[in-house]
């Protein structure tokens, strides 16, 4: 199985007070309460794609939190994993490390950044049941004002219609940009189908 997930910010405490407001009343309470929740879902043989910004913590507090953690990770580099400047950091706890990557999930695209690209590699593609075959998949907003911004964006692109060789009737952008940030999934790496549904449900409100 494969899940995603982006922005724990492992060690950093600031987040409980500002920008995210995560509540917690210490950076060891966040920790373990994460660490729980990933392995509530993940496995061993399970792999997690890591959207960025794992850990400001050190390189040998971040390595402690990898090796508690089930699954093989994959990691986005994110603007605050620093730890891996330090030489003393084992890399290789990561399967790769990429700063943008495209994989096929399940017969579909998924496009993998930190930051969202508002024009990704196969925006405009759709199967044959005219659903959208490329997912952009992306963290590093959480859920600030740049959030709304990509919503309206994607709105805005799905209210457009554009003409498609070998189709009589032009079609709609499908345009398909997740936010996996983790306060979304309670902290839970989701799978691609839930993460389009747990998108579906928050935007819809």
């Amino acid at each position: 199985m494969r899940y995603y997930i982006s922005d724990l910010h492992f060690f950093h405490s600031n987040l409980n007070e500002h920008m995210d407001n995560r509540g917690f009343s210490n950076v060891e309470e966040m920790n373990h309460y994460m660490i729980r929740q990933w392995n509530s879902r993940v496995r061993n043989g399970d792999d997690v794609v890591i959207l960025g910004d794992f850990s400001t913590g050190n390189a040998e507090e971040t390595m402690d939190v990898l090796k508690q953690l089930k699954g093989k990770k994959y990691l986005i580099q994110g603007n605050h994993d620093r730890y891996l400047k330090d030489k003393d950091f084992d890399r290789s706890l990561f399967q790769w490390i990429q700063s943008y990557k495209e994989l096929n999930d399940n017969r579909r695209k998924v496009v993998l950044s930190h930051y969202p690209i508002f024009c990704y590699n196969g925006q405009f593609r759709m199967n044959a049941e005219g659903n959208a075959s490329t997912y952009m998949l992306y963290g590093h907003v959480h859920d600030t004002y740049d959030e709304y911004l990509v919503d309206n964006f994607q709105k805005q692109t799905r209210q457009h219609i554009r003409s498609v060789r070998g189709k009589k009737e032009p079609v709609m952008i499908p345009c398909q940009m997740i936010n996996c940030f983790c306060m979304f999934s309670d902290y839970i790496p989701l799978t691609l189908d839930e993460w389009i549904e747990n998108d579906r449900k928050r935007r819809g409100k």
